[in-house]
């Protein structure tokens, strides 16, 4: 067994190293009963020879696997990834176009259901993904999220793999995920200016178009800090900066969320967002949501452009409250220090919720007197 385990290793790194000539000498030592090993399945990934020399780019050592050993080049890993996967995750073109020219499936789905032409779209690579298409990989088909190939390279945000896939496939943009997420979701989430004004350009999508949460793309930019994409989507296509998702906040709470200062001060001070605009449904203001997360920055931020420190939440939360359930000390003595008006009525709760927190509620012996 340790000497199969050793002959295994050494045959699989001069896979890794492309060395196809030592390569068939260590194979013709093994003979016979090599025969099992030269297909067996390895490793936890299960993955075979084949796998290996396509994920390594070495074409003589695939050439040589499929043509003298005769492996089939349909094997499956444990993942049903097959060799004409993994030649497009990684960008070899020599080997995907081997591949197909020995008539492989070029729709094989592996885990997730993913295709070869999916895992090429994860790479800035329009000439792997035109041999695929050009080869008949279907770009409409959906992996399980519901994602199809233009998504994923909307993610990825190279303009031209985005201009050829519509141009193959003009009608590939009306899409939406399983959770209604379109790709101009994707690439806003993701910063990928040129992607968006490609999208802005060639495709139909509604301005305040809204995933299951709804969420929409201005969303989407202003959450994650991609400044850049939020001001072409207000100027190209009007996006509504004070629209709500479904549980009513809008983009200044979800840039409160995710500490995006930057965002927050472009909101309240360039488009006159009320700073102390609350989320509809559950009253919360900006302030809320930075003190709950402990976003120190964020909270001075808020604070230097007016946020309120005495609003209350429909449950009579202040911000105070919100940083004592999170246990945020800094945010807690930020707050005390700014001038907190709030009675205390409920201090005593506080404190005992901070009791397994020394240094917090040293900060309230010494603010407000509690204990």
């Amino acid at each position: 067994m340790m000497a199969e385990e050793s002959q295994l290793k050494q045959i699989v790194g001069l896979i890794r190293e492309g060395r196809c000539h030592l390569l068939q000498a260590e194979l013709l030592k093994v003979g016979e009963s090599g025969a099992a090993l030269k297909r067996k399945h390895l490793g936890r990934s299960g993955d075979t020879l084949l796998h290996y020399a396509a994920r390594h780019g070495h074409l003589g050592v695939l050439a040589y696997l499929v043509e003298t050993l005769g492996l089939d080049p349909e094997l499956v890993n444990n993942d049903y990834k097959r060799p004409l996967h993994e030649a497009a995750a990684m960008g070899h073109r020599d080997c995907l176009l081997y591949l197909l020219g020995k008539g492989v499936q070029r729709d094989c789905l592996k885990k997730a259901d993913w295709t070869p032409l999916m895992m090429a779209c994860t790479r800035k690579n329009l000439e792997l993904i035109k041999d695929l298409v050009e080869h008949g990989a279907n770009p409409l088909l959906k992996n399980k999220d519901g994602w199809n190939s233009f998504h994923i390279a909307s993610r990825e945000g190279d303009p031209q793999v985005l201009r050829y896939l519509l141009s193959v496939s003009p009608d590939i943009w009306k899409t939406e995920s399983k959770i209604k997420r379109t790709p101009l979701h994707t690439a806003a989430m993701h910063g990928c200016l040129q992607a968006v004004e490609v999208l802005l350009e060639r495709c139909q999508y509604d301005a305040d178009s809204r995933d299951s949460c709804g969420v929409t793309p201005f969303m989407d930019a202003i959450q994650h800090g991609h400044m850049n994409v939020a001001r072409l989507l207000l100027q190209k296509h009007q996006a509504c900066y004070t629209a709500v998702d479904k549980l009513g906040a809008q983009p200044l709470h979800r840039a409160a969320v995710t500490a995006q200062d930057e965002a927050i001060r472009f909101l309240v001070s360039d488009l006159g967002i009320n700073v102390n605009a609350r989320a509809t449904d559950i009253c919360l203001t900006a302030l809320h949501y930075a003190a709950k997360e402990g976003h120190t920055g964020t909270v001075l931020t808020l604070l230097s452009l007016g946020a309120d420190l005495n609003a209350k939440d429909g449950k009579g939360r202040s911000a105070l409250h919100m940083a004592c359930a999170g246990q945020h000390g800094t945010c807690i003595q930020i707050l005390l220090q700014a001038g907190l008006e709030d009675s205390f009525d409920s201090a005593g709760t506080l404190a005992q919720n901070l009791i397994k927190k020394g240094e917090v509620l040293q900060i309230f012996k010494d603010f407000a007197g509690v204990l």
